[in-house]
């Protein structure tokens, strides 16, 4: 008798994986301790499997049972399994391929940026297939207050990365700051920051090159820092960022998508998309009056 293929075998899978597999992502999910007969429910099989999947995975370390409560948790194996793959997972290639992703799928040319020495640096561009007059390269520092990407990291980064060079841009800025859509105050600023966290994301338009805009996503890692910002950019004509439009929702849900790669969760209370708590500037004296402008240019 002929040996199924590899192929064959990849095809098929072991179905008593994939079902034990369903166990195992509703506790991810559920991310507490749960009882026997509420977890094969939301899994879909009787509690008699459950059991036997779940004395399995005891054996292995995968899942831990409360003496006192019964109830079942991810063990510690389970956390080995979830920090070896952030350590094989290089995000600077998966960054540069997720770039490369959202520029085909939305015509636009796509940044990605981190937080560096001197603000938010540029370490990928991702030409579109349509012609964009934006001279961007790697290595290429934006500015915090006057554009999308810098907007992003000022509104999720902790306070005290990013506020020095706030303050020294602010206090850099001219007469004309205003008009290529920077904040000239800290009130300003605040409410800005303030608009972006609501959001989730961070917009401009026509600024700082007319007739250009821009939507930046936040991509979190598994401790619920920004990694790296997600820019698209495109001619007024290609791209709207205006909020909740379709376009500015693609790039959010892709900024999701990275982050859950890299193993963020985000609270109900935060959103979908909004960092922790912890880190968010403060509003100076003052600022609970100043008024909210658009972050549209």
């Amino acid at each position: 008798m002929d040996q199924p293929s590899v192929m064959q075998l990849e095809g098929r899978g072991v179905q008593s994986i994939e079902v034990g597999g369903r166990l195992l992502k509703v506790m991810v999910e559920w991310a507490k301790p749960a009882m026997l007969r509420d977890l094969a429910q939301a899994a879909g099989i009787t509690p008699a499997q459950a059991h036997a999947y779940l004395l399995s995975y005891r054996k292995l370390g995968l899942v831990e049972q409360d003496a006192a409560s019964g109830r079942y948790a991810l063990g510690p194996f389970a956390l080995q399994l979830g920090l070896a793959r952030m350590r094989g997972s290089d995000m600077l290639r998966m960054a540069a391929d997720a770039a490369a992703e959202l520029a085909e799928q939305m015509g636009l040319m796509v940044t990605i940026a981190v937080w560096g020495t001197h603000g938010p640096t540029i370490i990928h561009v991702q030409e579109s297939n349509q012609p964009i007059h934006v001279n961007l390269r790697a290595g290429s520092v934006y500015t915090i207050t006057g554009t999308a990407t810098g907007r992003a990291f000022a509104a999720f980064l902790p306070r005290s990365k990013v506020w020095p060079l706030l303050q020294e841009e602010l206090q850099e800025a001219g007469p004309g700051a205003r008009k290529v859509g920077r904040a000239t105050s800290e009130a300003t600023l605040t409410a800005e920051i303030g608009e972006v966290r609501g959001l989730g994301y961070a917009t401009t338009r026509g600024v700082p090159v007319p007739g250009i805009n821009a939507v930046s996503a936040p991509v979190f890692d598994h401790t619920g820092q920004m990694q790296y910002a997600i820019t698209a950019i495109g001619n007024a004509g290609a791209l709207d960022p205006g909020p909740g439009t379709p376009q500015a929702e693609e790039v959010v849900a892709f900024a999701r998508r990275l982050s859950a790669q890299l193993g963020y969760r985000a609270s109900a209370e935060n959103g979908a998309v909004n960092a922790p708590r912890r880190g968010r500037p403060r509003a100076p004296a003052g600022a609970a009056a100043a008024p909210r402008p658009s972050l549209k240019g």
